[in-house]
Order: structure tokens, then C-alpha cells, then sequence
């Protein structure tokens, strides 16, 4: 039984979201009694969010799902800055024209899951360079930069660890957190946005927000953190040896979307579950207490679930479908990641290296070579005990296959 009477703050603790608040209960108290607008703010450093963000759209679908009124909050503004929390240096800074294209390509994942539009809790998406791009410097510091002292912000972990590693911070970064807090005073003054949501990495930025509102406003305004992810094994959520997981189709396909869910560690499923799937809580216990092969079966659940919240149910289920013609029938299945030749490249000879990188199966020769010595890479599923090139005895139905491990796998397409 949850100790939290509000529906948002019992699901977000039974599913496992919360890693602290500034007053818990007293947003459990508001929560219950009224609806609430909660942001979170997304810097469009790239065209894609990727898997290690996804924590906080799932934040803001229950948020939602609970009665509340999300924000979106896109930094167009804040992304001109470049946020030092858990950065060792600063960003490379985008162009006005790079930001808005990230911006545009990143809107759409946020539809797949909130419902936006003028109702009382529908989301709302907003771009802080609305207002950021309006302060005059001087008029900002005088009216905002007096709530903050240097002594606090040096206490900060986003600044203490740059300062420790002796990792130069510029004053340009410095200011993030002031703009940071002065976006939740404008959400609060416009939409009346009473709650602050983000990674524990955001916790001194988000507490710097609160303050500003009490002191500028005179209300309460509340914060709440998730835990940062890493996999059991210690590794950061939405990472792969190749690159970011990204929720953008054209950047991270849904089938290496749905692969990279169904390979987590054992350990982690269960709690995988509750964080990226709308399963309920008495289906996620009931997977994530099975044990030896059955757990497979979990982790496919959790692939096809967490896929279809992402890319819709259509491609969740195609992906499902490639993955058991793939490794259960043992089939070159329609859907791999593939890259055409021509015939005329195995005649005479090609380096199975150059397929495996375009397809990112690996990231260089040498690491290709290490799978060789370990007997992992495979072609048409017998292991490769030497480095030899592809001819056309390797073709098998106009494809060859290639394969590093028992799960990741690509199509070598004959043309």
C-alpha cells in the first residue's frame, strides 16, 4: 500500500520514478486535491531524444495519466547556453537554424505519448526561447541574479565536479542555472506551473527554481527528481557499443530499438518493466519473477511493449516477428539491418568488416578481428575462424548473413 494518497506520486512510487522531492508531501497533498502543471525541459541538442531521456516523457504520460497537466518545455533557448550537469566540457553551441531543425525533428516522439490540445490537463508544448531571447542582460541580472549567490552555486554538483576535475567552465555555463530557474517562474506566471520534474543530475537546478518562485512570487512551488539509470552492471541507460539508442526511426530503427530492450541484463527487467512499459504493476511483478529461460520470454514482452509506445504497435509487432524468424527459425529474415552490394564487389572479394561497420554491427576492423578470435562472428550462422573475404559462395537466396554473437545480426543484400 503506497503512503502517497495522490494518485501521481502512488504510481510514480510504485512503478519506481521517484528519487526525491523538495516536499513530497505537501505535492502529494496538492496532487490529490486539485490538478497540477508540471514541466520538464528538453534541450534540443540533437534531432533525436534518446533512450536515457525516455525516464521523463514516461514521467510526464503518468503525470498526465493521473489527472495533471504536462509541459514540454523545448530549450531553444536554454540550448544556446548548454547545460554543465554532468559534463566534463561544454557543449559544442548550435546555430538558431541547427536548434529549430532539432526541435522540429524532436516533437513528434512526444505526441506518441501525451495527448496535447486547450483541455485542463491536455499537454502543452512550449519553447523557452519564447522569453529567454527577450531579457535584456542587464535589466535579468538586477531583477534575478541577486536571489542567487555565488557560495551556493559553487556547492552545486554540476559546478563542484567540473571545479574538482579541474575541467574549465565558462561564465556562459554558469548562467544556465539562472535561466533554468527563470523558465519555472514564467511557467508558473503563464500557465500557472506549480512542479518542476528532471534526472537527480537537475536536483541544485531544479531546487534554484523552487527558491526564485517563493522569493519572486511568494508561492510553493515543488520539485521532484528520477533516479539517473544505469543497468545492473553499471552502464548508462540508452548507450550501446555504437552509439546513442535514439527514439527517431530515421536515426535508431525500430528493430534495433526493439533488439536493444529484448538484450538488457536479467537483473534489470523487472524493473525495466515498470519504468518503460503501461503494463500494469501485477503483470510487471509477474514477469519479472521469472526465472532461467522463461525470463527470455519477459524480455520480449518488455522489447515489443517498449517498442510499440515508440513506434507504434504495428512496428513493435514486425520487429517481434523479424527477431523469431531470425534467431528462432534461424531464418535471414525480411527487416534486418541490411546494406546492397553489387555482385561485382564478391567477385572480387569484399572484407566482411565493411558490411558490418555500415550496418553497425561493429565500430572498426579491429573489433572485427576480436570477434573472430572469439569465434562470435558468423556468416550464414557458421563462425568465421580466419579473416577471409565474402564471395559468391556466401550467398544464400540473393543475401548473405552475418551475425556477431547470438543477437545481433544484419543482411548483406546481393544485388
Amino acid at each position: 500500500m503506497s503512503a502517497y494518497k495522490s494518485d501521481f506520486l502512488a504510481v510514480l512510487d510504485e512503478r519506481g520514478f521517484i528519487h526525491q522531492g523538495t516536499n513530497l508531501e505537501g505535492l502529494d497533498a496538492l496532487a490529490a486535491r486539485q490538478a497540477v502543471t508540471g514541466y520538464i525541459g528538453f534541450d534540443a541538442t540533437a534531432p533525436s531524444l534518446h533512450a536515457g531521456g525516455l525516464i521523463q516523457i514516461m514521467t510526464l504520460y503518468w503525470l498526465q495519466q493521473t489527472g495533471h497537466r504536462p509541459i514540454a518545455l523545448m530549450g531553444g533557448g536554454t540550448t544556446k547556453v548548454g547545460d554543465p550537469a554532468g559534463k566534463d566540457a561544454q557543449r559544442a553551441l548550435l546555430s538558431e537554424a541547427e536548434i529549430a531543425a532539432n526541435i522540429t525533428s524532436i516533437k513528434g516522439v512526444f505526441e506518441k505519448f501525451l495527448t496535447f490540445g486547450d483541455g485542463p490537463t491536455d499537454a502543452v508544448m512550449v519553447d523557452n526561447d519564447e522569453w529567454l531571447s527577450e531579457l535584456g542582460y542587464i535589466d535579468f541580472l538586477r531583477d534575478y541574479g541577486v536571489h542567487f549567490t555565488i557560495n551556493r552555486m559553487l556547492t552545486f554538483d554540476s559546478v563542484k565536479l567540473r571545479l574538482e576535475r579541474e575541467s574549465p567552465m565558462t561564465f556562459l555555463e554558469f548562467n544556465y542555472m539562472l535561466m533554468q530557474a527563470y523558465d519555472f517562474h514564467e511557467l508558473y506566471n503563464r500557465y500557472g506551473c506549480l512542479l518542476q520534474l528532471g534526472g537527480s543530475d537537475q536536483w541544485g537546478n531544479i531546487v534554484n527554481g523552487v527558491e526564485l518562485i517563493r522569493r519572486k512570487d511568494g508561492v510553493e512551488a515543488f520539485g521532484l527528481t528520477t533516479p539517473l539509470l544505469t543497468t545492473a552492471s553499471g552502464r548508462k541507460m540508452g548507450k550501446t557499443e555504437s552509439g546513442a539508442v535514439w527514439l527517431n526511426a530515421d536515426m535508431f530503427s525500430p528493430y534495433d530499438y526493439w533488439q536493444y530492450w529484448r538484450n538488457v541484463e536479467d537483473a534489470d527487467v523487472g524493473r525495466m518493466l515498470a519504468l518503460f512499459t503501461t503494463l500494469p504493476m501485477e503483470d510487471v511483478r509477474r514477469l519479472s519473477a521469472l526465472g532461467g529461460a522463461e525470463i527470455n520470454e519477459a524480455k520480449k514482452i518488455l522489447a515489443t511493449e517498449a517498442t510499440a509506445l515508440v513506434h507504434g504497435r504495428a512496428a513493435a509487432d514486425a520487429a517481434a516477428e523479424t527477431a523469431r524468424r531470425a534467431f528462432e527459425e534461424g531464418a535471414a529474415a525480411e527487416g534486418l539491418p541490411s546494406v546492397a552490394v553489387p555482385r561485382a564487389r564478391l567477385k572480387a572479394g569484399l572484407s566482411p568488416f565493411e558490411p558490418l561497420q555500415a550496418t553497425k554491427l561493429i565500430a572498426s576492423n579491429g573489433e572485427g578481428r576480436r570477434h573472430i578470435k572469439a569465434g562470435a562472428l558468423r556468416v550464414n550462422d557458421v563462425p568465421l575462424t580466419e579473416e577471409r573475404p565474402l564471395t559468391e559462395a556466401d550467398v544464400r537466396d540473393g543475401v548473405i548473413k552475418l551475425s556477431v554473437g547470438r543477437k545481433k545480426h544484419a543482411l548483406v543484400r546481393v544485388e
